[in-house]
């Protein structure tokens, strides 16, 4: 997309707004939780009339400095200052009252309100709604005329999709007079064609003077839309620069403080036959939802098959039926050549365990470990009746010790401390520590859902390297992920799942942005719309 195209833009328009007074202005910023100091000295000037990036790597503190500036922590230290003036905020009222909109990674809206009371709910004017919602539907036609943030206002939010929600977000913060607007994490849960559709909003807030504060781990949506981009690291400012003045290796470098690599490096698969095969599978959720719908295809020994698809299309179902946890409503799952157990039950997926499955479940926290648990603890979870953590019949502590010691050095888990409570590991040495549990244990095949949520960049690369290295070792993985840099990049097969049936696949060497895009949105492989599309 354009890290190109923005410079070219970027050098037009100059250093904006780099004259004159910062929108906003953080100076000295001290954040302390516990022993940990969040944020130590942060200063941050932010220009009016730009786009500003803030990256670094987990734990680096900028979302801590950005909760901050709108009024969910209060600093222990320095100032925040807007239009030049230091203010008080105390909450996310006073960030209002002073222009500062905030846009979060879970949108903050009522399903079952609709656009226009979503948008009014907090700040109605008096107990009668009437005049409220009439002067509300005015305003949102000028927002959206004036942004081309086109939504209806009577449309059931719940009812929308995710692009439209955020749209909603957006509104919502214009409404209540947002002049500078923070947005956290905003693409994780778009299509790429939603994606180009915010950029398009944003840019379009950017020229009518709204400054605009974006918080990714993303780089390359930094190079294609900031002007500006602060570079944070353990809770300290290591550098501002301008965008186009940098490269993502060189901001990489800056977030981790060594050299990182950016793309997978992985020679050409040899595939072999295939170790698990799924026929005519269909799924229903745990509220009786049908969810995965007649899915066939195979994984073979030597490849990587990635899943595509914008979460909520069927990816989580699928993985947990697959894993033995979830039953299957019709349809054969095939294990090494031989049918595998009926799910739903723990047998079940303890059986796939002993056939040489493996599982990294979506979501570390719900599944895949016990926070209050030891790292230990966590680091067994599902396989702690082995033999080796049982020597005599009773699990052994320095036997567990031992063996997740081990991982926890292969694995690069930090620190490692078999001890620690599993909480008090950052959430990239958590994923790291589900990580190594599964795949150290070599299984033929392998479950991998969202590998690298909510990973730093130096984390990503390590787990990157990992699953290559067990494609090269002859196992089969099955790989979802709602990044589809990190799809492309990995899968030798691609396939894409809308509304819980395959639409398509596609080849690695065929696969760009705008194909997958259009099939994560429904679009079958053939060009004919899905069904329920």
């Amino acid at each position: 997309m354009a890290g190109e195209e923005h410079r070219g833009a970027a050098e037009e328009r100059g250093p904006s707004g780099a004259s004159g007074v910062p929108a906003l202005e953080v100076a000295g910023i001290q954040k302390w939780f516990g022993p940990v100091h969040a944020n130590d000295d942060v200063s941050v000037a932010v220009a009016p009339g730009t786009i500003h990036g803030i990256i670094g790597e987990n734990g680096a503190g900028k979302s801590t400095l950005m909760s901050i500036v709108y009024g969910y922590y209060q600093a222990d230290g320095g100032e925040i200052r807007v239009g030049g003036e230091p203010v008080t905020i105390r909450g996310p009222e006073d960030a209002i009252s002073h222009g500062i909109g905030m846009v979060h990674q879970h949108f903050m809206l009522v399903d079952t309100f609709t656009v226009l009371e979503n948008v009014v709910l907090g700040v109605e004017k008096g107990y009668l709604l009437r005049s409220t919602l009439v002067e509300a539907r005015q305003e949102l036609e000028r927002l959206e005329r004036e942004y081309g943030l086109d939504v209806d206002p009577d449309a059931i939010v719940g009812s929308l999709p995710v692009g439209l929600q955020q749209r909603v977000e957006i509104l919502k913060a214009l409404y209540r007079g947002a002049d500078i607007l923070i947005l956290d994490e905003p693409t994780g849960v778009l299509t790429p064609q939603e994606v180009d559709d915010l950029f398009r909003i944003l840019r379009a807030l950017r020229d009518q003077g709204r400054t605009i504060i974006l918080i990714t781990h993303k780089l390359r949506e930094i190079m294609a839309l900031t002007d500006r981009v602060t570079v944070m690291r353990a809770g300290r400012v290591v550098d501002h620069v301008a965008t186009a003045e940098t490269d993502r290796a060189q901001l990489a470098a800056m977030m981790v403080g060594r050299s990182v690599l950016l793309h997978v490096d992985k020679d050409e698969a040899a595939p072999g036959e295939a170790l698990l095969q799924v026929e005519n599978l269909a799924v229903r959720d745990r509220g009786g939802v049908l969810r995965v719908q007649d899915v066939s295809f195979a994984v073979r020994a030597g490849e990587i098959v990635g899943v595509a698809g914008v979460a909520g299309n069927g990816q989580s179902e699928l993985l947990e039926a697959l894993a033995g946890t979830l039953a299957c409503e019709r349809g054969s799952i095939a294990l090494g050549g031989a049918p595998a157990p009926a799910g739903g039950r723990a047998e079940a997926a303890r059986a796939m365990r002993r056939r040489g499955l493996g599982h990294v479940p979506e979501d570390r926290q719900r599944m895949g470990l016990v926070t209050a648990f030891d790292a230990s603890e966590s680091g067994i979870l599902g396989y702690h009746r082995e033999q080796r953590y049982n020597p005599r019949m009773l699990l052994s502590r320095g036997a567990v010790t031992d063996a997740v010691g081990r991982t926890m050095e292969d694995f690069d888990v930090r620190p490692p401390l078999p001890h620690l409570r599993t909480a008090n590991f950052s959430g990239g040495n958590q994923q790291k520590i589900v990580v190594g549990r599964e795949m150290g244990r070599s299984p033929d095949v392998l479950l991998v859902g969202q590998p690298t949520r909510g990973v730093d960049i130096g984390a990503i690369e390590f787990i990157h390297r990992k699953l290559v290295a067990m494609r090269d070792a002859g196992k089969a993985i099955l790989l979802v992920s709602v990044e589809l840099d990190e799809i492309m990049s990995l899968s030798d097969r691609i396939l894409v799942m809308f509304d819980g049936a395959i639409v398509g696949e596609v080849a690695q060497a065929d696969a760009d942005e705008r194909t997958l895009g259009l099939m994560m949105a429904g679009e079958r492989a053939d060009g004919a719309g899905a069904a329920g599309a």
